[in-house]
């Protein structure tokens, strides 16, 4: 009885130092969003604590804790929000979050607590004819209720991105040369409104041709992440992007394009210093090939949906907490996607680059992340982590049946990457 009796002394004592080194906003009840497979909607879960951003209060993201939760102090308006949308969240003691803290930030543990303070101003970059369901980030902003502004070309070059914290870029064809529809749509009427928009809107920017504006577009956007905004692409923004800065001082459009040859030497004239990613990649000078360079995988290197998966990389939550952040799922393997740009091979991936995910046994990559002065960017290759090939006038994708795709999740880990503030945080 004494023996049992002095156990129970002993463990009153731990419990009460455990609680007396955590301040007590730590002891608070909190509500806890899981985002492993307990959460009944992963997508609209980001939603929520953007919102709880919006409304002034602190989040806390728990790198690596049962799939990269949130947690955030108990309130009734909260919880409420949790419940309608379809959230699922656990209310969590002060002892219990005292317990959950100690536990992720433990020396041996392969996790961390990183504080979101404010939620990011978001821009999507989109051409004025934009539908919401053109592109896979957008419709998981739209899905999750997650506020965005639409910019374009005139937007860009008179300055309005410093406005914002995080930019992502539709899949847009950056070198002038209208997406490289011409052999398959050019008699289609989209096309030709898409070629006529960009035309008139050069021209109304004072540019002779598509590619120059596009090229100064990019070239501003790069300025933007050297002074700390955070940029994320998909599909063809992502290899256009950087084919764009490094033909600046070349031609590498066919006359059929902007009125004028190719230069037949753009190959040796291209200049890799000026890209963010990706170097020694050669341009597809065929105007009839849908393709733009060298650092695209074609899609007929797969054989079969069920045989395309991507794996997630392990990083170091208290080491690493940049592409922990970026990475956060409740799987590590992640069913492929196709797009115009559909991976990148990774002999062409600079570096400096950090590598997200990679296709096993190949040198395909699929998700990547660096930085550039005091910015960052991010690449994802892939048009619809829900729609394996998606086509031109395919339905938009449901994502109410897709609400705990692995695929949709690496996006909005991007879009409240730029919340995170500091490295580290101690509560």
């Amino acid at each position: 009885m004494i023996y049992r009796n002095r156990i129970r002394q002993i463990k009153f004592i731990l419990l009460f130092v455990l609680l007396s080194t955590v301040p007590l906003r730590a002891q608070q009840s909190k509500i806890l969003v899981p985002m492993d497979n307990a959460q009944t909607d992963h997508l609209k879960a980001y939603g929520v604590a953007y919102w709880i951003l919006g409304k002034g209060y602190e989040v806390d993201w728990l790198l690596n804790y049962r799939g990269g939760s949130f947690m955030f102090d108990y309130a009734d308006f909260a919880a409420a929000e949790c419940r309608i949308r379809g959230v699922g969240f656990e209310t969590i003691s002060g002892a219990g979050t005292a317990v959950i803290y100690s536990e992720v930030q433990g020396e041996s543990a392969n996790m961390d607590v990183v504080r979101m303070e404010t939620a990011p101003k978001i821009a999507v970059y989109v051409p004025p004819n934009f539908q919401p369901w053109d592109d896979a980030v957008t419709m998981a902003m739209e899905y999750a209720e997650i506020p965005y502004d639409k910019v374009w070309d005139k937007e860009v070059i008179e300055g309005k991105l410093s406005e914002y914290d995080w930019l992502h870029l539709h899949h847009e064809d950056f070198t002038g040369q209208y997406g490289k529809f011409y052999a398959t749509h050019r008699f289609e009427p989209w096309y030709q409104q898409q070629v006529a928009l960009l035309e008139t809107t050069a021209q109304e920017l004072g540019y002779a041709k598509v590619s120059k504006l596009k090229l100064d577009v990019v070239k501003t956007i790069k300025e933007y992440i050297a002074g700390g905004g955070f940029l994320f692409a998909m599909c063809s923004a992502t290899d256009t992007y950087d084919v764009a800065l490094a033909a600046e001082n070349t031609d590498i459009c066919a006359e059929i394009f902007d009125g004028d040859p190719a230069d037949p030497d753009m190959q040796r004239k291209l200049d890799f210093t000026q890209t963010l990613a990706f170097e020694n990649f050669t341009v597809e000078e065929d105007q009839f090939q849908y393709e733009y360079s060298s650092i695209d995988v074609q899609p007929n290197t797969y054989s079969a949906p069920a045989n395309d998966r991507f794996t997630l990389f392990d990083f170091s939550a208290k080491h690493d907490p940049v592409p922990t952040m970026l990475t956060q799922c409740h799987v590590a393997v992640v069913s492929g996607f196709l797009g115009q740009t559909t991976a990148f091979h990774k002999e062409y991936v600079k570096k400096s680059v950090t590598i997200l995910a990679e296709r096993d046994g190949t040198d395909e990559v699929k998700y990547i992340t660096g930085n550039y002065g005091r910015g960052t960017f991010t690449f994802y290759a892939g048009h619809d982590p829900e729609d394996y090939q998606h086509a031109i006038h395919d339905p938009p994708t449901d994502l109410a049946l897709h609400k705990n795709s692995p695929g949709y999740r690496l996006i909005l880990n991007n879009i409240l990457f730029p919340s995170a503030k500091k490295k580290k945080q101690k509560t």
